[in-house]
């Protein structure tokens, strides 16, 4: 993929005009397709919930029937909501056995708090602790 680079506008503080950053895109940053994405599929509260219960359960990952009874969701909506969690690249599946396991994909997680949190304070001095926006799962 071409890196690509936008201007983004900023207001000077001192002077008070609005003028123009330029912010590069590249490989290493999420575009923009795939937070919409990630956001939108986590715009429903039954897969938010199905999403945070995964990211508690960790590396371990849960099946469907722990999340189901869990959070009290019937067995074919929460395989829709997992669907379309899946879908946005934000949780991942893996057959042990006759289960399937469902796990967080931290990257992709770490990768949307990374985008949100990126131009934070317009570049000047961070007021986010990096480790607040990172899990280290």
């Amino acid at each position: 993929m071409k890196p690509r680079f936008t201007r983004l506008p900023v207001l000077d503080a001192e002077s008070r005009c609005l003028g123009f950053v330029i912010y590069f895109d590249d490989n290493r940053n999420m575009e923009e397709k795939d937070v919409v994405k990630a956001l939108a599929a986590m715009a429903q509260p039954n897969r938010l919930q199905v999403f945070r219960s995964l990211v508690v359960a960790g590396k371990q990952g849960a099946t469907p029937g722990q999340l189901g009874e869990l959070l009290g969701v019937p067995n074919a909506t929460l395989s829709f909501h997992l669907k379309e969690l899946m879908g946005a690249g934000l949780i991942s599946q893996e057959r042990s056995g006759r289960n399937m396991i469902y796990r967080v994909e931290f990257d992709q997680m770490n990768g949307l708090l990374a985008y949100l949190t990126e131009n934070c304070c317009q570049g000047a001095e961070a007021c986010l602790d990096a480790s607040s926006t990172n899990c280290q799962c």
